[in-house]
């Protein structure tokens, strides 16, 4: 799933034109973004506060086994560092 503070329909057109077909949560006040310290102040369009990249994997439990954290929107986790952050869980 994703979370960003953009509206669900900003969402929805962005899923659609992607071809995403996971779950976005909208936030566009950033209280969630906010609690797992994750908002990238002034890093979007217009000097718009926007959740910063980060990429993590949970276990059943909800234990986060792995995590990728950047500053730039455009740098995200490769498929190879998720797998090997898959390998972390028992």
């Amino acid at each position: 799933m994703a979370i960003s503070v953009d509206s669900p329909e900003e969402s929805a057109a962005l899923c659609k034109k992607a071809g995403y077909t996971y779950t976005f949560l909208s936030d566009p006040k950033a209280e969630v973004i906010r609690r797992y310290n994750l908002l990238h102040h002034g890093a979007g369009v217009n000097g718009k506060d926007i959740a910063r990249p980060a990429e993590f994997l949970v276990d059943a439990s909800g234990v986060v086994r792995w995590r990728n954290l950047t500053e730039d929107f455009r740098v995200r986790a490769t498929p190879e560092d998720v797998l090997k952050g898959a390998q972390l869980f028992p």
